[in-house]
């Protein structure tokens, strides 16, 4: 029987469970997905737990994207560039393997037309964590020409936004700070990749003023990565002014779907996942 497991805090609004047990269930695999809610200070006792129960691998959630790639011995080569881990395979001689499948989730998510529309444009990210790597990489991909981060605390971010510029030269990066944002009028897609917005975590705010979000073109779109609840105020927000929007839902789907395919070799199904997650938010 295969063992999966999500790690992180808090799990409340995680869906995770739901959509790999319904995948499991589909291709008939006998195996389970657990919650393991897990505080930072607790990382060191939750990894020797994993490899030491029989586990296959598991996912890795805020706040521990970063820190847990201290406990790997090898990394995949976009997670290498991000720095940071959302899926990690427990190899049979008990080995760590990382990757990152956030990054394929975030760009899968984008309809191609929106992406076209992207090409050598500025983007701007809210936030400087783990799923704004994940981003920023995904954009690189698609070929923009600018980002701007906008961080709470420059500071922290400062080695990021480095690190992305030597890797990726010909791609001009903006570390901002988050109270300085006042227009956004040259950006082609604005991103919150913070936890704000989340069930369980300032649930009905929004991470920017509608005044400041107006000042998007007409033509932009706005991504949200917080997928429970399905419509965010920030969405919300961006659909009341006639933005086309992105939700966390596709991207939680599409990083799933290739996580189950590194765990078991199988060919997961993303249509049967984001059934299972649509019917657990519409509990």
């Amino acid at each position: 029987m295969l063992k999966f497991a999500v790690i992180g805090y808090p799990l409340t609004q995680s869906l995770s469970a739901v959509m790999h047990n319904a995948m499991l269930n589909e291709l008939g695999i006998e195996g389970s997905y657990e919650l393991l809610e897990t505080r930072q200070e607790d990382l060191v006792t939750r990894v020797k737990q994993l490899k030491s129960q029989g586990y296959t691998g598991f996912n890795v959630t805020i706040p521990l994207k970063v820190p847990v790639t201290l406990f790997l011995d090898e990394f995949d080569s976009l997670a290498d560039i991000a720095g940071c881990v959302n899926t990690v395979k427990i190899n049979e001689n008990l080995t760590l393997s990382g990757y990152n499948t956030d990054i394929y989730g975030f760009k899968t998510a984008i309809p191609s037309d929106i992406q076209i529309n992207l090409k050598r444009s500025k983007v701007s990210i809210l936030g400087t964590g783990g799923a704004s790597r994940a981003a920023a990489i995904a954009f690189t991909q698609i070929g923009v020409s600018e980002i701007d981060f906008y961080a709470r605390n420059v500071i922290n971010a400062q080695d990021m936004v480095n690190f992305l510029r030597n890797k990726f030269p010909e791609i001009t990066f903006n570390l901002k700070q988050m109270q300085s944002l006042r227009d956004l009028s040259e950006s082609k897609m604005l991103v919150n990749s913070t936890p704000l917005g989340m069930r369980g975590k300032a649930m009905g705010v929004s991470p920017i003023e509608e005044d400041i979000l107006k000042t998007l073109p007409s033509d932009a779109a706005v991504y949200d990565i917080v997928y429970n609840p399905l419509k965010t105020s920030f969405i919300k927000l961006a659909q009341k002014n006639g933005y086309r929007v992105i939700t966390g839902l596709d991207m939680f789907v599409y990083q799933g779907a290739k996580a189950f395919e590194i765990w078991t070799g199988k060919k997961a199904k993303p249509e049967v996942m984001k059934m299972a997650a649509l019917e657990e938010l519409a509990v």
